[in-house]
């Protein structure tokens, strides 16, 4: 499944992390002298993020977060950018060493970012040393949305997830892949159904953790788990649906609002995490603090808060209904997602289904949430799939 040596060198850029020491300093003074406002009047997160819960975020933020750390940590993995339809793409490459590999295709959403992925690598790349089977490796390439991390910001629009999608399947063959597989969920998903559409040369099959399998017609008889997809999707329209539409229709309104404020985009991510992560009360019931300022300081530090949020806007008049699929489908459903489709109707759109799996635990940041889960969905959905690929 994989053709090593077939990299153009010249077309493939080394890259190194490395955020200079004025820009930490302006941020923990940004900190300090930031200007809360009321405190909310209910007793919940009704109104938002409660100010108690963000002040212990930003106090961590300010006095005990080690960015440094964090920038260690992603520079431990091969970094890369590349040129594809003029835009610098940056990615992680990190190769297995184990024969008979498949090639894998991470992909994140928002607020996500390659933060998300980075426990998963080492599981996925060397099975053996994390309690796997050596037959159970792949090569993972993990790239940065368009306009998120440090990839480039596009500058004209046009950027939809079809896109996306042909920059992702041109990335995988400059990388010399002939075969390979697509994983994602969130907008990561929809890339990866977009790429499941398209079918492109070398795609065997996709992991979705998040499925877009709603019937183009809501049939009005329902079970009780149809029910329940459509009445979580109904929260998208209303106590979920702030961010959504407000980056779907003035993306760049809330890039103003939240550049100058390092305390407004944490609010604008961690009220994300709260309210989508399978939590018992509070994100940090299943996230560390310092796993949600890795993420929150990578959209500081690249400053991507409106060219991250033009995604909803390139993509607003998309849905969460199909399109169906004739390749190779794998599916996990996590219990705590919104919504959390049916078995029925994800059958109806994947026709080509080969694994659906319930997860035991864990929300719709599944890859940051439960890892191990999800690596070992990851497994078991596309193992089917390095017969197909050697046949």
């Amino acid at each position: 499944m994989t053709a090593p040596g077939t990299t153009t060198p010249a077309l493939v850029r080394p890259f190194t992390v490395a955020v200079p020491d004025s820009e930490i300093a302006d941020l923990q003074q940004r900190l300090a002298r930031t200007r809360w406002p009321d405190p909310e009047t209910v007793g919940d997160w009704s109104q938002g993020v409660r100010t108690e819960d963000l002040r212990s975020l930003v106090a961590h933020w300010e006095r005990e977060y080690d960015w440094r750390r964090f920038e260690s940590e992603l520079n431990g993995f091969p970094n890369f950018l590349t040129e594809i339809d003029g835009l610098d793409v940056h990615f992680l490459h990190v190769r297995s060493g184990n024969p008979e590999v498949m090639p894998l295709l991470l992909t994140h959403g928002w607020p996500g970012s390659i933060v998300e992925f980075l426990r998963l690598i080492g599981p996925l790349t060397d099975p053996a040393a994390h309690g796997g089977d050596v037959e159970d490796s792949f090569d993972v390439v993990i790239p940065s949305l368009p306009g998120f991390g440090f990839s480039q910001k596009p500058t004209g629009t046009g950027w939809d997830v079809r896109r996306v999608a042909g920059a992702w399947a041109q990335l995988m063959e400059r990388l010399g892949y002939d075969e390979w597989a697509a994983q994602g969920g969130d907008w990561g998903a929809v890339v990866t159904t977009a790429l499941g559409a398209a079918r492109p040369a070398g795609l065997l099959g996709i992991h979705l953790n998040t499925q877009y399998a709603f019937p183009a017609q809501v049939p009005d008889a329902l079970s009780p788990e149809e029910r329940h997809a459509v009445e979580s999707l109904s929260l998208y329209t209303g106590v979920l649906g702030g961010s959504n539409h407000l980056q779907s229709t003035k993306p760049q309104t809330v890039g103003f609002a939240l550049a100058d404020s390092p305390v407004g985009q944490a609010a604008w991510i961690y009220e994300k995490f709260q309210s989508k992560t399978d939590n018992r009360g509070l994100a940090e019931d299943v996230l560390s603090t310092d796993d949600m300022l890795d993420a929150i300081s990578l959209y500081w530090y690249t400053n991507s808060a409106a060219s991250s949020g033009r995604t909803y806007w390139e993509n607003s008049s998309g849905s969460l209904a199909g399109p169906k699929l004739a390749l190779p489908v794998a599916v996990t459903v996590f219990p705590g997602d919104i919504p959390r489709l049916p078995r029925s109707w994800i059958e109806d759109t994947y026709t080509d289904l080969i694994h659906y799996g319930e997860a035991e635990r864990g929300g719709h940041f599944a890859a940051l949430e439960q890892p191990g889960i999800l690596v070992r969905e990851i497994r078991t959905g596309l193992r089917s799939l390095r017969a197909r690929g050697r046949s």
